[in-house]
């Protein structure tokens, strides 16, 4: 019997499972199941990303200089204290392994995205699942479920899959109540998309316990590249940065996102025209008895009234070609989150719930 063994907490990970991209016998289906960009990346992005062919042969640079300037040039922030990953998940883990391990407590919350357990136990720390209300961050709970052992607290904002919102005057009074030894991260990937929020930058200028993340897989098109960043108070950054790889990016990661980042004319173009489709898809569902709150992100939960009914729609739709997200994982069994894609897509899904519901 062999005596190599995975360090505590490893073989607690619950593999995690990504969104479907085929149906079998199906040659052509419409993907909304990972919340991508129906639009992709913008032609200034495109371009870049084909003029870094020429550098393949090219290590990239290690300090990330010219992203985060042009990050911190779009954002208005000191980019000595931009931090940069192989997608905001990366910068996620650089958080856990800093901060915390074997005897300590990282908090999320019952609806939040499935990496915040497993970031938990990769470092031999305790994942604390904490209730939402109403699918909405309760920060009472979470004050309440904080102890001397607690380090981290993940929070999504927009949250994923609810899309629901925490208001910035909440999320200071969470920041506020935390244990002194705990640090607060505010998962932004989805922040482009809920209008009037930075994604936490007035919080993170003033405490020293709370970093933001952000990502170019959503908003900006570039799923497939895999960048993301993070902000924070310099002693945070500089702590973070010892543990990321030199090289964690390539030159075409690099001068791809630096180019996403400057062309803000096309993500305003992408958040205006999401924003729209959403709100008509939000409310074509709910006309059809879907419940669906409000979105703040590029999606939506449709949540229906069983677990039986959402499995059923999932089948009606997938019958159509149509991919979705069964979110019983992360605890609505009876829901299925869509993406909000182009307007022609938005139709379609609506056509087919209402047919599936019997009122079209």
């Amino acid at each position: 019997m062999t005596k190599i063994t995975p360090q505590p907490g490893i073989m607690e990970i619950a593999l995690y499972k990504s969104g479907e991209a085929v149906i079998a016998g199906k040659s052509e289906t419409l993907k909304l199941s990972a919340n991508e960009s129906p639009y992709g990346a913008s032609d200034k992005a495109k371009a870049a990303f084909a003029r870094s062919a020429a550098t393949l042969h090219r290590y990239p640079g290690t300090d990330h200089a010219d992203l985060r300037a042009a990050i911190a040039e779009v954002h208005g922030l000191d980019p000595a204290r931009v931090i940069c990953g192989v997608g905001s998940d990366e910068v996620l883990q650089f958080v856990a392994q800093a901060y915390a391990g074997a005897g300590d407590e990282v908090i999320h919350t019952e609806h939040g995205f499935a990496m915040y357990p497993i970031l938990a136990h990769a470092v031999g720390a305790t994942p604390v699942c904490v209730a939402e209300r109403d699918r909405v961050v309760d920060v009472d709970a979470i004050l309440s479920a904080c102890t001397a052992r607690t380090r981290i607290v993940f929070i999504a904002n927009p949250g994923n899959p609810t899309g629901t919102i925490l208001p910035e005057a909440e999320l200071a009074r969470l920041a506020e109540g935390l244990p002194e030894s705990a640090i607060l991260v505010l998962d932004g990937a989805y922040t482009e998309f809920a209008d009037g929020y930075d994604g936490g930058v007035a919080l993170v200028e003033a405490r020293e316990n709370v970093i933001m993340t952000r990502t170019f897989s959503k908003a900006y098109g570039l799923g497939g590249l895999r960048i993301g960043w993070g902000y924070a108070q310099g002693a945070m950054i500089e702590v973070l940065n010892r543990i990321r790889q030199p090289f964690n990016l390539s030159p075409t990661q690099l001068a791809t996102a630096e180019a996403a980042m400057r062309d803000q004319e096309w993500l305003t173009k992408v958040v205006s025209d999401t924003a729209r489709n959403r709100a008509w898809l939000t409310e074509a569902l709910r006309e059809t008895g879907v419940e669906v709150d409000e979105s703040h992100a590029n999606f939506v939960l449709a949540r229906f009234g069983s677990e039986d009914e959402a499995a059923a729609c999932d089948a009606a739709l997938r019958a159509d070609g149509i991919i979705v997200r069964r979110v019983g994982g992360y605890g609505f069994p009876n829901g299925l989150r869509i993406t909000v894609g182009e307007e022609s897509a938005c139709r379609r899904v609506a056509h087919v719930i209402g047919l599936f519901k019997g009122v079209r």
